[in-house]
């Protein structure tokens, strides 16, 4: 009991302390607008509690000073006191975020995986397809889905009975599949850009809209041509290009002009499901912007960059414009570090390359992953095209890949990331929670 006493009389001298703190600052800031009335009780007041405060005065005998002065205060304040509700919640806000912002350009930046260039380490956007609709999940799965997994579902039906085309070529392609930019909104409220996908029954459309950044060949490849695999091979862009040359196509108009479009042989009746698949979103992780300012990246780790001074055609977009965005690739050599690609094995200074598990999963093409290739030689590429090809990294650089490197455009084909624009390493992926949830490899 004493000591619940004492609790009490430390907490409202702590009180008063800060009572006589708030009338000193009123009194500086107002004292000019004051009349002489509030002038007198405003000093009486505040002399008054400051010598009860002095003489050690029982924590009851503080507490009526402190009525005494707030009285007055609620009076002589104006915007000092007493604060309105608005003014706390800005106040609030304001220093919430400037310590957001503090954080993200020294410490910890959150960063969201958009492509597939370091899977099966980190996933981009990805399909789950389903072979029927009994394989889906139920409408409660599917909500328990969006939250957990950021998975969207998809399901697209057949307008009438035919056979399943699938249009290929288009302005604004990103694979094979034909599609289009169309305007539209992230999470239902914020403008963005997305791609609006095409297939046919016949000659009725069914149109799916997608991210740009989704790659819908993948759908199309494994649920309506099993066996090929768009995203690290391209054996589906070479299936799709020996059907257009064996002529197993038809043309048909799509967005007002004749496009051809392969035959699946698969015929549908009219509402049967033609695709169903989940929109599952990137691996959404920290990134620690840190280390770097103390210690040099290391060979094998994931590293997070900016794009906005690599000179390269590849780096300019669909305008000419320098593309300024951030990357995620696995640093594979260093300034004076030379560099072979003997595929499916990286080599870095006459050895195979060591410093992290992605290296030896790819040597050994296991659990996804695919092996390491030279770049192609179709003229998107610039280095290490060939077995014998080898490349040296300059001072102030470094070179990176994509553990997919099938389907990664990296240091391949746009060269050396300058030292400079390196921010920091993956660290912890905290959404989806999926198999990938925690520390970053």
């Amino acid at each position: 009991m004493f000591g619940l006493f004492e609790s009490q009389e430390a907490k409202t001298r702590e009180s008063a302390v800060n009572w006589l703190e708030l009338a000193d600052k009123v009194w500086r800031f107002r004292r000019d607008l004051l009349d002489a009335k509030d002038t007198g009780d405003l000093r009486q007041h505040t002399d008054e509690l400051r010598q009860r405060l002095k003489n050690k005065a029982a924590a009851p005998e503080l507490q009526l000073g402190i009525e005494a002065l707030e009285e007055v205060l609620r009076r002589t304040g104006g915007s000092l006191y007493p604060k309105s509700a608005l003014v706390e919640n800005v106040e609030f806000f304001l220093v919430a975020a400037i310590m957001i912002i503090g954080i993200k350009s020294y410490f910890i930046q959150p960063f969201k995986i958009p492509t597939n260039s370091m899977w099966p380490t980190y996933n981009g956007m990805t399909p789950e397809i389903y072979s029927k609709p009994a394989a889906e999940p139920s409408a409660l799965t599917e909500a328990v889905r969006v939250v957990a997994r950021g998975a969207w579902p998809h399901r697209l039906d057949a307008p009438a009975a035919g056979e399943v085309l699938v249009p290929v070529y288009g302005a604004e392609n990103r694979g094979i599949v034909h599609c289009r930019i169309v305007p539209g909104h992230t999470w239902l409220i914020f403008p963005t850009q997305l791609r609006e996908y095409t297939l046919l029954v016949g000659d009725r459309p069914v149109t799916v809209t997608l991210p740009l950044d989704f790659d819908f060949d993948w759908v199309v490849s494994d649920a309506l041509f099993p066996g090929t695999r768009s995203r690290s091979t391209g054996e589906f862009f070479a299936l799709m290009l020996a059907k257009i040359k064996a002529r197993e196509t038809e043309i048909v108009m799509v967005d007002g002009q004749p496009t051809p479009c392969v035959r699946t042989g698969r015929y549908v009746k009219a509402g049967e499901r033609i695709l169903s698949f989940d929109e599952l979103t990137g691996d959404m992780l920290f990134v620690d912007r840190f280390t770097y300012n103390f210690f040099r990246p290391q060979v094998g780790q994931g590293f997070v960059f900016w794009t906005g001074n690599i000179k390269s055609e590849q780096m300019l977009n669909s305008s000419g414009n320098q593309i300024a965005e951030y990357y995620v690739k696995r640093l594979i050599g260093t300034p004076g570090d030379v560099i072979q690609i003997h595929e499916p094995v990286i080599y870095r200074n006459g050895q195979p390359i060591t410093g992290a598990k992605a290296f030896e999963m790819n040597a050994h093409r296991e659990s996804g992953y695919r092996g390491y290739f030279n770049g192609p030689s179709d003229g998107r590429a610039r280095f290490l095209l060939t077995d014998l090809d080898q490349l040296t990294v300059p001072a102030n650089s470094f070179f990176a890949m994509g553990d997919n490197s099938g389907n990664s455009a990296d240091s391949r084909y746009w060269g050396f990331v300058p030292a400079k624009d390196v921010v920091g390493r993956p660290l912890f992926i905290y959404f989806p929670f999926s198999s990938h949830w925690g520390p970053a490899r």
